[in-house]
């Protein structure tokens, strides 16, 4: 049997008999480990696993930082009415793609083409209109092989809770009883040319003209009607499909131009690859088919 004896240190000596040196055989098993003093064979398996993990932690580092680093982020400008549709694209995207960020910048077609003539940092511009883009191509805002139509849409007549039974069509706007009527900035927003178009048309831009309430976006003409500030305006249909409450679509009105929504790469892109891979999502079906779901009709793609 082994003799077990303390040393003066505490820890106990197992003096083997069958030691070849004939010296006592020490493992100090109290001993705080201090290194280089205990053989590695001592170290317990929960202690070298650890040591393991944290070494291939160690080697992964700069690859890990790599592949973040790597991860790329596009600005999209596109036009107010497409706000809580390409915000859907963009998280449908993301979830099949996630080294990309796609960051959106919403507003008024006329104002996102301004803010791109300033040198606003953007990667893709989505116009409501033909019109706009084709004034960034002029000014070579926009790389011309890449321009593509991708989604219509339609112009209506949306009036609010109060005079719905009393406005079905563009000329009840003349009526004493609607005294507001909010249309788009025709010099700004697509939807208040297309509005400007179809009341002309109508021969009543002029008999209305005291009762028009001008919007920054046509967005803000829809929050109008909604809150009841304005008894009717001239919208999307896509608008009137997501509008929660108090919006009613009284009729669609036909337009001299067709509503058809356009896209590019800008010019000053920097991400030109990535910004090209959301522009072939957004024309391909998985984008196509959340366009669909808020309102927006499909498109025969062609180029410009």
């Amino acid at each position: 049997m082994p003799d077990k004896r303390k040393n003066r240190n505490g820890a106990r000596n197992i003096v083997g008999s069958g030691h070849k040196s004939g010296a006592a055989h020490q493992i100090l098993v109290n001993r705080p480990y201090l290194p280089g003093s205990l053989p590695v064979r001592v170290l317990g398996l929960k202690k070298v696993f650890t040591l393991v993990i944290l070494l291939v932690l160690l080697l992964l580092t700069p690859a890990l930082a790599e592949t973040v680093a790597a991860k790329e982020e596009i600005i999209v400008s596109a036009a107010a009415s497409l706000t809580q549709a390409m915000q859907a694209v963009g998280k449908a995207y993301n979830a099949e793609y996630n080294q990309v960020d796609v960051i959106f910048n919403f507003g008024a077609s006329g104002s996102l083409l301004q803010q791109l003539a300033h040198g606003a940092p953007v990667d893709l511009f989505l116009s409501a209109n033909q019109a706009f883009m084709d004034q960034a191509a002029a000014n070579n805002l926009i790389r011309k092989p890449s321009r593509r139509d991708f989604a219509r849409n339609i112009l209506v007549l949306a009036v609010a809770g109060h005079v719905v039974a009393k406005v079905h069509r563009l000329s009840d706007l003349t009526q004493p009883a609607v005294e507001r009527v909010a249309v788009g900035h025709p010099d700004t927003v697509p939807a208040g040319r297309y509005a400007r178009q179809a009341l002309t048309a109508a021969g009543i831009w002029t008999a209305i003209e005291a009762k028009l309430i001008f919007c920054n976006s046509v967005r803000q003409v829809l929050d109008y009607i909604r809150r009841g500030e304005v008894d009717a305006g001239l919208v999307y249909g896509s608008d009137v499909r997501m509008a929660k409450s108090n919006v009613f679509m009284a009729a669609v009105v036909p337009t001299r131009d067709a509503i058809v929504y356009c896209l590019a790469i800008t010019g000053a892109c920097g991400r030109e690859k990535a910004a090209q891979h959301f522009l072939d999502f957004i024309l391909g079906s998985k984008g196509q088919n959340v366009l669909s779901e808020f309102g927006f009709q499909k498109i025969g793609f062609t180029k410009k």
